[in-house]
C-alpha cells in the first residue's frame, strides 16, 4: 500500500437527495475490496496510488449518473512509494472497537 485517499463528495442536489447519492458512492468504494473507513464527513481508502485515483474519478461519475447535475469533491491524498501508515495505525487508539473494546 503506497497511498491513502480521503474523499468527500457533495452532489449538487436538494438536501433530501444527498444521502442516497453519497450512499451509492460508498457502496461503490466498498465494492473495490480495499480497506476503507467511513467517517461523518469523508471516506478514507487505502491502496495503490493509481487504483485510488481511478476510484476518485469514478466517485464523481457515480454522482452524475445518480442525477446530480454537478458534484464538488474534497480529496486528500497521502502518497509515498515506500508505503504509508495504515488507517488502523493512525486511528486505532481513538476507536475502542479496533482495540477489542478497550
Amino acid at each position: 500500500m503506497n497511498a491513502s485517499v480521503a474523499i468527500q463528495v457533495l452532489p449538487n442536489v436538494e438536501d433530501e437527495n444527498v444521502i442516497p447519492i453519497v450512499d451509492k458512492v460508498i457502496d461503490y468504494i466498498r465494492s473495490t475490496g480495499l480497506n476503507i473507513f467511513v467517517g461523518p464527513f469523508e471516506t478514507t481508502i487505502e491502496g495503490d496510488y493509481d487504483q485510488l485515483m481511478d476510484i476518485v474519478k469514478r466517485c464523481q461519475i457515480i454522482c452524475i449518473e445518480q442525477g446530480a447535475p454537478s458534484v464538488m469533491s474534497y480529496v486528500k491524498i497521502n502518497y509515498n512509494p515506500k508505503g504509508v501508515w495504515s488507517i488502523e495505525k493512525k486511528t486505532k487508539k481513538h476507536h475502542p472497537e479496533m482495540n477489542g473494546g478497550k
